[in-house]
């Protein structure tokens, strides 16, 4: 289509098309009334019959559908490789981890193991890798410091008054709150994931979570600093716990351990020089060079020949049990004082873990059903509360591995879990002389990438403010308040964010672009000209309770008609035109006494002809009165210029009762000064509840409601036409 044929549309003018009101579309097209799918039907709508059995079996294990149709020959030695890398990084990161979360290394491990094998069965996403993640283990490691800390397990020494830390009974505690904080966040994510409630993550905006996980990273940090100098420091709780544990730190800097210290910034200067090479030649390698796996080995050598634990006083990881452990029922006892941590938990790993597994199902072009993804994290998290598991989420550094060594498939995931297997049976009593300072290290150097999310200020500064207000708000939430409570404040302020945004929408007054059926803001586009005599009011947000007031005030503003200052001057008007008509009543009486008097006087005579005139044009003219009701130029105000106006409903994706009772305050008053008001583009969901809210009555019809702002022009601009319905109206010489 040509430039020219866009800007001269031959429908424009509309002529002869037939305008129809939504009254009059509803007699050509009736409106079904389809019964609308209750949450519960939509969850359990489950017929009974071999198929459906099949397809909801289907739904819950997707295993079943892929696997199958497995491509061997094309996919699995990619998994192979990328299982053997995936699987290298699980075991420093799983021990790294459980240390960030304040219990026994071999609990990483199993975290590692148990959710890894049940995603496989459950999960929709080829490439994530779920397992230990920083921002969960820090979340429970705030837990096991706030409700275990290391001063409930202090025994006495024999025969002196000092305490020594029991770390087994204290181990031990740990792990049974760990794991039931596990179940019942797996409780938490199965129940979402049934009912369908997988869009909850909507709530956690990208900013949000960015903000949110970069926090999250400086408390990782801080919390590992005991490691890196080597020193004991208090459990701390609560908000603002980071800076007095940060304190308390530096007031011991003059204890450092110079061994710790050593030991870690030769880790740190060592892993990340090789993992920035690894990244920049990763087209180049078979796969990421496995500095972890490596430093881990070497360090637990150097450890163990030289002896830095005793003679240094280096803290190793200490006891790996070797073997499985059977499942072990929660301690339900702590359900109440975990409930707010286990939903912030479990919202933020699911947060985490669908962002990443949308982000590689568009690259690669297949579909992650949400609300299947959060049943399946609550599985791996239910189940691996009873094998002593804590809480796990994708793991950003191993997912990219996983994707870049040629990984298509969880079947990669079953792999490195076999690694994991194979550790815990064997070889995991050989870590026992690992440094904690190595695994601290470990953390910090994976922190890097989310301390690069510090450059989202300057991209959100020039892109979005508010977004960058939600970043910033998040982040200083986070920092201050701890995690529990900091994500509770951000998703508050982030919600807040949109309820002010709905408060304060741009109204604008829209112009017709010349010889076409489009109307645009007026302030923003030249060359719009206006309608003579009609107003057409649009607002950019939905109208409810929370805006509706705003949205009247900005409408008699921008209507250029002083509203309430007309109506009071009609009201005085009306007031002074009683007044003179209760004068004119009595004048009248007094008139009729007389004249009834003088024929009483005067016996039978005939009433005279001018009399007679004078009481039949007396009874005429007040017949008249009680029928008209005086317009605004018959009782001496000046008529607006205004005779339409049409409200633009197309933003507005539903109303409220405030918003039905200001619309109907709309109408009542702009009838009183005799112009015509029209909703244009209802969508059918707000003409139901218009309906339901009894908005429409004898002055206020369906009538009044087009379905575009050029149909409603349309017919107001043809005037009273013997075809076309009449606006209803209460008074009798206003001309549209």
């Amino acid at each position: 289509m040509e430039q020219s044929e866009l800007r001269h549309r031959p429908w424009a003018s509309l002529a002869d098309r037939e305008v129809l009101s939504e009254a009059e579309l509803e007699e050509m097209a009736p409106r079904t009334q389809a019964p609308r799918p209750s949450l519960c039907s939509r969850v359990w709508d489950v017929r009974c019959s071999c198929g459906a059995a099949k397809s909801l079996l289907f739904r819950f294990l997707p295993v079943l559908s892929w696997l199958p149709r497995y491509p061997v020959r094309d996919w699995v030695l990619g998994d192979i490789a990328s299982g053997f890398s995936v699987g290298i990084m699980h075991l420093p990161q799983g021990l790294a981890y459980a240390l960030l979360a304040g219990v026994p290394p071999v609990t990483g491990l199993y975290t590692s193991l148990y959710p890894v094998v049940l995603y496989f069965l459950f999960g929709t996403s080829r490439h994530i890798s779920v397992g230990p993640f920083a921002v969960i283990s820090i979340m429970i490691g705030s837990v096991t410091g706030s409700l275990m800390p290391n001063s409930n397990f202090m025994d006495p020494v024999n025969g002196t008054n000092e305490t020594v830390l029991n770390e087994a009974r204290r181990d031990s505690a740990r792990v049974e709150l760990v794991a039931t904080l596990t179940v019942l966040v797996g409780v938490f994510q199965i129940a979402l994931g049934m009912l369908q409630f997988g869009f909850v993550v909507t709530y956690l905006s990208e900013p949000l979570v960015r903000g949110y996980t970069t926090a999250a990273a400086v408390h990782v940090l801080v919390s590992q600093l005991k490691y890196v100098f080597g020193v004991e420091v208090a459990e701390q709780s609560g908000p603002f716990s980071m800076f007095a544990a940060f304190i308390e730190i530096c007031t011991k800097l003059p204890q450092t351990n110079v061994g710790a210290l050593v030991t870690n910034l030769i880790a740190m200067v060592t892993i990340l020089p090789v993992k920035m090479l690894s990244a920049k030649f990763a087209s180049k390698l078979p796969m990421p060079i496995p500095i972890e796996f490596i430093m881990i080995v070497v360090s637990t050598g150097i450890s163990y020949g030289a002896g830095l634990k005793a003679k240094f006083g280096i803290a190793v990881v200490g006891n790996i049990p070797s073997g499985m452990k059977p499942p072990v029922a929660p301690n339900v006892s702590y359900f109440g004082q975990v409930v707010g941590n286990a939903f912030a938990i479990a919202v933020v790993g699911y947060a985490i873990s669908i962002s990443m597994g949308k982000i590689f199902a568009l690259k690669h072009g297949y579909k992650v059903n949400s609300n299947q993804e959060l049943f399946a994290l609550g599985i791996c998290n239910f189940v691996g509360g009873f094998f002593q598991c804590f809480s796990i989420s994708c793991s950003m550094s191993r997912t990219l591995v996983q994707e870049a060594t040629g990984g298509n498939s969880q079947v990669a995931g079953v792999i490195a879990s076999l690694l994991i297997l194979v550790t815990i049976l064997k070889i995991g009593q050989l870590f026992q002389d690992l440094p904690k300072a190595i695994l601290a290290a470990i953390v910090i150097v994976n922190l890097k990438g989310m301390f690069k999310q510090f450059t989202d200020l300057c991209m959100l500064w020039r892109s979005n403010r508010i977004d960058l207000l939600i970043w910033l708000v998040t982040f200083v939430a986070t920092f201050l308040l701890n995690l529990d409570m900091g994500l509770g404040v951000s998703v508050a302020f982030a919600l807040l964010t949109v309820i002010f945004r709905t408060q304060l929408p741009r109204y604008s007054i829209l112009g017709q672009v010349s010889n076409t059926d489009i109307y645009r803001d007026m302030v923003e586009y030249n060359k719009t000209e206006e309608i003579p005599g009609v107003k057409i009011f649009r607002s950019s947000a939905t109208v409810y309770f929370a805006n509706a007031e705003l949205y009247a005030e900005a409408l008699k503003e921008k209507s250029g008609i002083n509203v309430d200052y007309l109506i009071g001057k009609k009201k005085k008007a009306l007031k002074k035109q009683k007044k003179q008509q209760e004068k004119d009543k009595k004048e009248e009486a007094k008139k009729k006494k007389e004249l009834g008097s003088h024929c009483n006087g005067s016996g039978p005579a005939v009433v005279d002809s001018n009399g007679s005139e004078i009481e039949l044009e007396l009874q005429a003219s007040s017949t008249q009165k009680a029928f008209n009701e005086p317009t605004l130029e018959s009782l001496g105000l000046k008529k607006p210029e205004l005779h339409s106006l049409i409200l633009d409903f197309t933003p507005v994706n539903f109303v409220d009762t405030v918003c039905i009772k200001i619309l109907k305050n709309i109408f009542r008053d702009f009838r009183e000064i005799e112009v015509d008001v029209f909703l244009v583009g209802c969508h059918a969901s707000v003409i139901d509840q218009l309906e339901k809210g009894n908005f429409f009555s004898q002055t206020i019809t369906k009538h009044h409601l087009f379905a575009s702002v050029h149909d409603a022009i349309t017919y107001v601009t043809r005037g009273k036409g013997q075809n076309m319905p009449q606006p209803v109206t209460t008074y009798s010489s206003t001309k549209l």
